[in-house]
């Protein structure tokens, strides 16, 4: 039997995107929130997908909070020609996409631009006016230390946060993989935090749960997925050595602020199917 909650969002899920954007308001927007825990998605789970189809497939999960890929915002274009996009696309595609989120009863809670080497300072500047277009106030990127460097003064200059994404290769000093990276990060800006995907720390042999408890004041969101230890594969979740039940159960009994967001990167059938599994382990694991 159904709750009328869960009714309505049984109905919405199977109509289209431009139906959504005309039947929900404000008062309809999706709540993700379980016993305190804050759970969404980054829309790269559903990378596949264009952007309507990501949005569609969040209302499908029941996920009312997310961070936008940015290639979900972009053109596929080669590198140079993005770069040309990004310096002189109309702000009001930004607020334009946005839009479709709020529409939809979904926040956004950051924008995921990946600042690199071959970044030009008017690029990274223009990233920065590019995310508060879209409304947001924090940016997470999967970055280097160099680049790092050279963006945190349009992070002071633009009054955002900047939310540093790690990966597992632990062989190149100048990658976010190793918990003294991150350390390294936070000490050149008062604007720089850490989205810690806990997959990646426990691939490189690293403690989530540790590093949490010791950075919790640091972290602003949290990458849920499963991987083996010493650089296993991602897995469907449970199959692997990371701590998600422990890590759900940590941001709950201490009532830590950071997001949870779902980033299905295993190989499964359907996208939307593998992240509702996802959503369900989420529940069991914080029951």
């Amino acid at each position: 039997m159904y709750s009328r909650r869960g009714f309505t969002r049984t109905l919405l899920a199977g109509l289209p995107l431009a139906s959504l954007s005309r039947r929900l308001t404000a008062a309809a927007r999706i709540n993700s929130t379980i016993d305190g825990v804050r759970l969404g998605a980054q829309t790269y789970s559903f990378r596949e997908k264009p952007l309507d189809g990501a949005i569609q497939a969040l209302v499908e999960c029941g996920l009312g909070d997310c961070e936008v890929y940015s290639p979900h915002v972009e053109p596929k274009l080669p590198r140079e020609e993005l770069r040309k996009w990004r310096l002189t696309a109309p702000l009001d595609e930004l607020k334009a996409a946005r839009k479709k989120f709020t529409d939809a009863g979904i926040d956004v809670y950051a924008y995921n631009l990946s600042f690199r080497d071959d970044f030009s300072d008017e690029e990274i500047d223009r990233g920065f006016v590019m995310s508060k277009a879209f409304g947001v106030d924090v940016i997470t990127s999967s970055s280097t230390l160099s680049a790092a460097k050279r963006v945190a003064p349009f992070a002071e200059k633009h009054k955002m946060t900047v939310a540093f994404h790690g990966h597992s290769n632990v062989t190149d000093p100048n990658e976010f993989a190793k918990p003294e990276s991150f350390e390294q990060a936070l000490a050149m800006s008062k604007r720089f935090a850490i989205n810690l995907d806990i997959g990646h720390f426990t691939a490189a042999n690293y403690d989530a749960v540790d590093f949490i408890q010791k950075h919790h004041e640091h972290i602003l969101l949290l990458h849920l997925k499963d991987r083996k230890r010493n650089q296993g594969p991602n897995v469907p979740w449970g199959q692997g050595d990371t701590p998600i039940k422990p890590v759900l159960q940590l941001l709950k009994t201490q009532r830590y602020p950071m997001r949870a967001f779902i980033e299905y990167e295993y190989n499964g059938a359907d996208s939307v199917a593998e992240v509702k599994k996802c959503v369900q382990y989420c529940k069991a694991a914080l029951a």
